[in-house]
């Protein structure tokens, strides 16, 4: 393997690099010319298809899908901030299903960003800007009622940092919103849900309109997964999102309303004060 600036390189077995984060690593996707995998300290965090954009090859980025699917009618340009950016597929989706879109992408990772930029280079017409900051902060220079999206999709250590799961956190998110907008979040848990319960909770005390959208071994408390919560202050598309969701591959299960409210288990919601990380996912997850 060659060596490469800031790490270990080679076409074949694809890119070895230190960020600030842990190793990086770009494996390239054998069934796709130019298509990647990155991984952090092995932990599968995006797929980043150069050819084809538009195609979601993790199961919660295709739900995020859905939901960026929906915030808007087909085609139209949104406004959309992206906190975490990974290998920035979702806002090379909205790029390409979205032209002419404007989009915020908050990674605190520097080096990580780097490496992207480098390695799997955006489209030079699309209109994404990258912030390397932390996520809250860069959302407070959000302008107010800027946005028609936010996609909260940040994680450090495989966990969700415990200032991003406040009612605090989410007043902010409101803040940047326009009416009828939508912020998505992707959480991680596994059984017994007290974390996915609490930011339920948490997303209900801050707006009125919320969906769920999760593998139902996971809603079960079977085994550890994401889940994707979507919410707004205005009704969500529930009858077409759960059609898209009932023909993906991988068919999830749509709660909201009572049966959302159930779910909860009278959780509490969170706030900076009492806030953790999300949990540690099992070592099985990344198997």
């Amino acid at each position: 393997m060659a060596k490469g600036k800031g790490g270990r390189r080679g076409d074949a077995e694809g890119v070895v690099e230190e960020v600030d984060g842990g190793l990086a690593q770009l494996v390239p996707d054998r069934d796709r010319a130019r298509a990647w995998t990155l991984l952090i300290d092995g932990a599968p965090q995006s797929h980043v298809d150069l050819d084809d954009p538009g195609f979601l090859s993790f199961e919660y980025q295709r739900r995020l899908g859905h939901v960026i699917d929906l915030v808007a009618p087909p085609g139209k340009p949104i406004h959309a901030v992206h906190l975490g950016g990974g290998g920035l597929t979702l806002a090379r989706y909205v790029a390409a299903t979205r032209p002419r879109s404007t989009q915020q992408v908050v990674e605190w990772d520097a080096r990580l960003v780097q490496l992207v930029r480098r390695e799997l280079p955006l489209d030079p017409g699309a209109r994404i800007r990258v912030r390397s900051t932390d996520a809250r902060e860069g959302l407070a220079k959000v302008p107010d009622g800027w946005a028609d999206l936010v996609v909260a999709d940040v994680f450090s250590g495989a966990r969700t940092p415990a200032h991003l799961t406040s009612t605090e956190f989410l007043d902010e998110v409101r803040r940047t919103l326009r009416p009828g907008a939508v912020y998505a979040a992707n959480l991680a848990d596994g059984p017994p849900l007290t974390y996915l319960r609490a930011q339920i909770a948490t997303a209900a005390a801050r707006f009125p309109h919320l969906a769920l959208l999760a593998d139902p071994t996971v809603l079960r408390g079977k085994r550890f997964g994401n889940a994707i919560l979507a919410a707004s202050d205005s009704p969500l598309p529930l009858p077409e999102l759960t059609r898209r969701a009932a023909s993906d591959p991988h068919p999830v299960r749509i709660e909201h309303g009572r049966a959302l409210t159930d779910f909860t288990g009278g959780a509490t919601p969170v706030t900076d004060a009492s806030a953790v990380p999300s949990p540690v996912p099992p070592a099985s997850v990344f198997r």
